[in-house]
């Protein structure tokens, strides 16, 4: 693409000059490259440059008008760089955001999901059998200790899943997986204390209200077991 003669440079002054600078400029350019000046220097397409330059020039509102346009296309040039630029490190960003949220992802699954259902569905799976057991004579000494061993067990699991729940915020994306893994987790926990109160005064209203609640938090691990299997497809 041919540049655009720049009539400062043809005339060899700056953009400030004053007008008396420019005339001045031109006098002296006339003289070396005019034909009929029988200098060595003398050149018609020179001459014909450096008259179009003064041209420009000489006039104020034309010399207005030039600046205007190159200091508009020198912003446009610019404005298009600095979009580019910008375009450029958007698109970093989000590859760097997306590999962040990959990260985070992956590493809550390992330090906060995996932990806090194999909990859940370790205390969920012996549930049956214990209540099983204890239903043959819930008066029996022996049962209610072996009960209550288990109670105790699960009381453990429970803190443990808890520091894990809390170890990290989960990401954005598993919001829903999470909140399922929270209320699962509060089931199981209202479900121990209702089986302890069992424990203590035989009234099977609690033995069934835990068994419940148990139920319900193993509904809620299912659905966040089955949101993950669809994450990873």
């Amino acid at each position: 693409m041919t540049t655009k003669p720049n009539p400062y440079e043809t005339l060899g002054v700056s953009r400030s000059a004053t007008q008396q600078e420019i005339k001045a400029s031109y006098r002296q350019l006339v003289k070396r490259f005019h034909p009929d000046s029988h200098c060595d220097t003398a050149n018609h397409e020179d001459i014909i440059r450096i008259n179009a330059a003064y041209e420009i020039l000489k006039d104020r509102q034309r010399r207005q008008d030039y600046d205007q346009e190159i200091h508009g296309s020198k912003y446009r040039e610019n404005s298009r760089q600095e979009r580019t630029v910008y375009a450029q490190n958007q698109y970093r960003q989000q590859k760097q955001n997306e590999r962040d949220t990959d990260a985070h992802f992956h590493h809550w699954i390992k330090q906060v999901y995996t932990p806090v259902n194999q909990i859940i569905q370790q205390i969920l799976s012996a549930l049956d059998d214990e209540i099983d057991q204890l239903s043959a004579d819930p008066f029996d000494d022996e049962l209610m200790a072996d009960f209550q061993a288990y109670l105790n067990s699960c009381r453990r699991l429970f803190n443990q899943a808890q520091k894990h729940f809390r170890a990290m915020p989960n990401p954005k994306n598993v919001a829903a997986i999470a909140a399922n893994l929270y209320y699962a987790l509060n089931q199981v926990g209202d479900g121990i204390e209702e089986l302890e109160f069992f424990t203590l005064n035989y009234d099977e209203h609690y033995l069934h209200t835990g068994h419940e609640l148990m139920r319900i938090a193993a509904d809620l691990s299912d659905d966040a077991q089955e949101a993950i299997r669809q994450l990873f497809r």
